[in-house]
């Protein structure tokens, strides 16, 4: 080689990793971005619920079966939504306001009865007979604490210690029917409680919203770079003082050469996520509403529209002769079950022309 000649390197045409084996890919021939979609979770199908709620029916140690849908969770969803609590008290008024007493049965037990019902799919009512085995008023028993076992055995048991088996041929057990199992009844709002839950849930983040003082105030975001650290002390001291009980005074403030955005005032509630509240809201009030079948115009729920939403007397007649109607055929099965007329409903009325309406002393 000559001093006038330039070395020569080769340089290959890949690089190798690790001195070994080259390798066959190029930074300079990346592969090109391509579109990707991901989920944030797996879609929740209806039998979800189902699978978590209904438990099935199995027998225990005691010797009784176990609900199929846990009440404590019926129980709690009853005052859950000013909605869903309404429309079951709707339908246990105006079987109480057409029932006529019995001296077996008085007002406050078929009330209790008829609520179970409506809630838990379930009504128990126990026979009371005296010494001399005459029959005695018949005594409510909550359906939050019943237990069925086999045959036609049945336990009180209000907790984990407590358990008490009632005398066999003494209960009185009115189920909604269910399509799965006979032992004990479930209600047909079930599908409803989703949209009950998301109701409730929706309420409750708002109210933490509320107290949490996010509706009121306000961020001041200072960039200016005229500002000194004196300037910003006497900022924050006004802001202390500019606080009064219940209201907000007005704030001065000169920047000499400050830019335009220098200073900005941001209001808590334009940063605030996007909740949909009044969305929400509706929408599930709507769906309540359908799960139970209750007209809106008897849930004192105001119109959005000018329309309204009809003739409130029709609307109430249509859902008796539809709805309450059947549920007074399902009481009259206590009738059967004790061999004399025990429980008789006067006819519906809203002007009190037909039957005893609100006045007790009409007959």
């Amino acid at each position: 080689m000559t001093a006038t000649e330039k070395p020569r390197v080769r340089v290959p045409a890949y690089s190798t990793s690790d001195g070994g084996s080259p390798s066959t890919e190029s930074p300079a021939a990346s592969t090109p971005p391509q579109a990707q979609a991901f989920s944030f979770g797996d879609p929740e199908p209806v039998t979800s619920m189902r699978d978590v709620w209904y438990e099935g029916i199995h027998i225990t140690a005691e010797e009784w079966f176990e609900p199929p849908v846990p009440l404590e969770i019926l129980a709690k969803s009853y005052r859950a939504t000013a909605h869903h609590g309404s429309a079951l008290q709707v339908k246990r008024n105006i079987l109480l306001r057409t029932f006529k007493p019995h001296p077996l049965l008085g007002r406050r037990a078929f009330s209790a009865l008829a609520l179970d019902y409506l809630v838990f799919g379930n009504g128990y009512l126990e026979e009371v007979r005296g010494r001399l085995g005459k029959r005695l008023p018949f005594r409510h028993l909550a359906a939050k604490y019943m237990r069925r076992g086999l045959g036609d055995r049945y336990w009180w048991a209000p907790n984990y210690l407590e358990r008490t088996e009632l005398p066999r041929g003494r209960v009185v057990h009115l189920l909604e029917p269910d399509i799965d199992q006979g032992i004990y009844g479930v209600p047909d709002y079930i599908g409803s409680l989703q949209s009950a839950w998301l109701n409730e849930n929706a309420t409750l983040f708002r109210r933490r919203y509320y107290l949490n003082g996010s509706h009121a105030g306000f961020i001041m975001y200072v960039s200016d770079p005229a500002q000194d650290q004196k300037d910003i002390d006497a900022m924050r001291q006004a802001l202390r003082e500019s606080k009064g009980v219940g209201n907000f005074k007005n704030l001065f403030m000169y920047s000499p050469n400050g830019k335009k955005d220098g200073v900005q005032i941001i209001p808590v509630s334009e940063v605030a996520a996007k909740d949909d509240f009044w969305n929400i809201k509706n929408i599930t009030r709507d769906d309540q509403l359908a799960g139970h079948r209750i007209p809106p115009q008897m849930m004192g729920i105001i119109p959005q529209n000018t329309g309204g939403f009809g003739d409130v007397e029709k609307a109430a007649r249509v859902f008796v002769a539809n709805e309450l109607e059947p549920l007074q055929a399902t009481m009259r099965e206590i009738n059967e079950w004790a061999g004399e007329e025990i429980v008789q409903f006067d006819p519906y009325s809203l002007s009190g022309d037909e039957g005893t309406g609100l006045d007790p002393t009409r007959r």
